[in-house]
C-alpha cells in the first residue's frame, strides 16, 4: 500500500497564494497545514514528484521545501519511510472544568444495557461474514456495482425465498420479495402504498412504529393485547381499516404467541374486507422451549405481508430487511420505492445471499440460540434463587423477558435500576396512550443485548434493583 501511495501520490490540498515566490508560498502553506493540525503528526506526505505534478511546479522546488521543513523540525524524513509530519508535543490547553460527581445513573452512559431491540452485536460472525463477502465480491457481475433496482438483488431474493420457505413456512417466490434498508423503511413504504384510512396496531408495541405509519398518511388505532396475544376478533368492528400490524410469533413486548384462533380471525378479517395483515417477524428464528411458530403468511399469502430483518439475527448495522408481498401490492410498492427511497447496498445484499446459501447463516443462528437460551436460563435461575416473588413471562422465545411487578411500582424500580447502572424499560413505555385499558406494571429485560463476559454482573445489578419479597 505504501508503495502505491508513493508512486501515485496522496491528495494534498495546499493554497499557494500570497506574497513571494512558489517556494515561499509552499513553505508557508505546509507550515500552516501542520500548525493548524490539518496534517497530523505521522501523516505521510506525497512524494516530491507527485506533489510537484499536482501543483504544476518544479520537483526541485518541492524537494527544497521539504528539506528546509525537515531542518526546521516540521517534517521528518527517513529512508524507506518517505517524508512525514514530525511527531511533536501537542500545545497545552486549559484543563476542562471538573464536574461534581453525580449519582451513578446520572453520570455518563449506564454500565449495562438491558433495553430491548438490539442483539449481542459482539457475537457478529466477522470471520464467516468476511469469507462470504470475498466469495460474493469475486463472483459479482459488473452490473452489481451500479445503482441497482428497487426490488433488490435477484441473488438475495432467490436465496430468501428458499430460506423463508424452509425455516419460517413462508409461501412465496423471488418476484414477490422486496429488499429494504430496515423494518422501518418497509413499514413506511407500506403505509404510503396503502393510502388513506386506518391501520390497527397492538396496544403494546413500539411508539415509533405508530409514528412512521402516521407520517405515511394513515391513522393508527390500538388493538387490545392479553395473554393470548392481539385481540384480532375486534378487527371487524373497526371502521375504515386498511391493515393490521401484528407480531404473531412473539408479541412485542409481552412475549406471548398469537393464539391459533386469533391467527385465523386475523386472516378471515383480511379476506372478508380486502385488507392486509402486516406480519412483523422480528425474531422468528429464536425459539427455545417449544416448536417454532410458523409465519402467519403461510395461511394466506394473498392477504399477509411478511416482514423480516437481519437486525436481530446478525446486526442492525447491515441495514438489510425484506418484505414478502401479496401479488397486488408488488407493483404499487415498487412504484413508491422507485421515487427516490434509499436502497440497501448491493454488495451487502450479495454477501448475505452467499452467507445464507453457504450454510453459515444457519450455523450462526444455531450458535446464537444456544447462547441466548443459556442467558435466559441464567436469568430465570437467578430470579428463582434470589427474587422468587418476581414472576417471569415471555421466555419461550425471543431476546427478552417480562418481569411482573406489584401495581404502582414500575417507575420506582426503573429508577432503582438506573442507580445500579442498568438501562432498562418498563412495560408502560411500550403502551399505546390511546388504548382504553391502562398498562400493567412490569419490566422488559433484554437478556440478549449484554455480552457474555458481563452477564453475571448484569444479573447481580438487576436483582439488587428489584423489590424485596413479602
Amino acid at each position: 500500500m505504501e508503495d502505491s501511495w508513493a508512486t501515485f501520490g496522496r491528495d494534498l490540498h495546499l493554497d499557494l497564494g500570497g506574497p513571494g515566490g512558489l517556494r515561499a508560498a509552499l513553505l508557508r502553506a505546509l507550515r500552516e497545514a501542520v500548525r493548524s493540525g490539518r496534517l497530523a503528526p505521522g501523516t505521510r506526505l506525497p512524494s516530491s514528484r507527485s506533489l510537484a505534478a499536482d501543483l504544476g511546479i518544479a520537483r526541485n522546488t518541492v524537494a527544497d521545501a521539504y528539506a528546509e521543513l525537515v531542518a526546521e523540525g516540521w517534517l521528518s524524513a527517513r529512508q524507506g519511510s518517505g517524508t512525514r509530519v514530525a511527531e511533536r508535543a501537542l500545545p497545552r490547553t486549559a484543563p476542562a472544568a471538573r464536574r461534581a460527581p453525580g449519582p451513578p445513573h446520572r453520570a455518563g452512559r449506564p454500565r449495562f444495557d438491558l433495553t430491548a431491540g438490539t442483539p449481542d452485536v459482539s457475537a457478529f460472525p466477522r470471520t464467516a461474514w468476511l469469507a462470504a463477502a470475498r466469495r460474493a465480491l469475486t463472483a459479482a457481475p459488473s452490473e452489481a456495482f451500479g445503482y441497482g433496482t428497487p426490488a433488490g438483488r435477484p441473488e438475495l431474493r432467490a436465496v430468501l425465498a428458499d430460506y423463508l420457505a424452509r425455516a419460517r413456512g413462508v409461501r412465496t417466490d423471488p418476484d414477490h420479495i422486496v429488499v429494504c434498508t430496515g423494518f422501518m423503511q418497509g413499514l413506511a413504504l407500506l403505509g404510503r402504498t396503502l393510502g388513506a384510512g386506518r391501520l390497527a396496531t397492538e396496544s403494546y408495541g413500539l411508539g415509533f412504529h405508530r409514528d412512521v405509519i402516521e407520517r405515511a398518511g394513515l391513522r393508527t388505532v390500538p388493538l387490545g393485547v392479553d395473554a393470548h396475544g392481539a385481540r384480532t376478533e375486534e378487527l371487524p368492528a373497526l371502521d375504515d381499516l386498511r391493515a393490521a400490524l401484528l407480531t404473531p410469533a412473539h408479541q412485542f413486548p409481552t412475549g406471548v404467541p398469537l393464539h391459533p384462533d386469533r391467527r385465523a380471525a386475523a386472516v378471515n378479517w383480511a379476506r372478508a374486507t380486502g385488507g392486509y395483515v402486516l406480519e412483523d417477524d422480528y425474531d422468528g428464528e429464536f425459539r427455545y422451549d417449544r416448536q417454532p411458530v410458523g409465519a402467519l403468511q403461510g395461511l394466506d399469502p394473498d392477504h399477509v405481508v411478511y416482514l423480516g430483518t437481519a437486525s436481530k439475527s446478525l446486526a442492525p448495522a447491515l441495514r438489510l430487511a425484506w418484505m414478502v408481498l401479496p401479488d397486488r401490492l408488488v407493483d404499487p410498492l415498487l412504484a413508491v420505492k422507485g421515487t427516490g427511497e434509499w436502497q440497501s447496498g448491493q454488495l451487502e445484499q450479495l454477501t448475505l445471499a452467499e452467507f445464507i446459501s453457504s450454510g453459515a447463516y444457519d450455523r450462526h443462528l444455531r450458535g446464537m440460540r444456544l447462547r441466548y437460551r443459556r442467558r435466559r436460563d441464567q436469568l430465570v435461575a437467578a430470579l428463582a434463587d434470589r427474587a422468587p416473588h418476581v414472576h417471569v413471562s415471555g421466555i419461550a422465545a425471543g431476546l427478552h423477558a417480562v418481569l411482573e411487578l406489584p401495581p404502582g411500582t414500575e417507575q420506582s424500580i426503573v429508577e432503582a435500576a438506573r442507580w445500579q447502572g442498568l438501562a432498562l424499560e418498563g412495560l408502560s413505555s411500550f403502551h399505546d396512550p390511546a388504548a382504553p385499558t391502562p398498562p400493567r406494571d412490569a419490566l422488559v429485560v433484554a437478556y440478549g443485548t449484554p455480552p457474555d463476559h458481563s452477564f453475571a454482573g448484569v444479573l447481580d445489578a438487576l436483582v439488587r434493583a428489584l423489590p424485596p419479597g413479602e
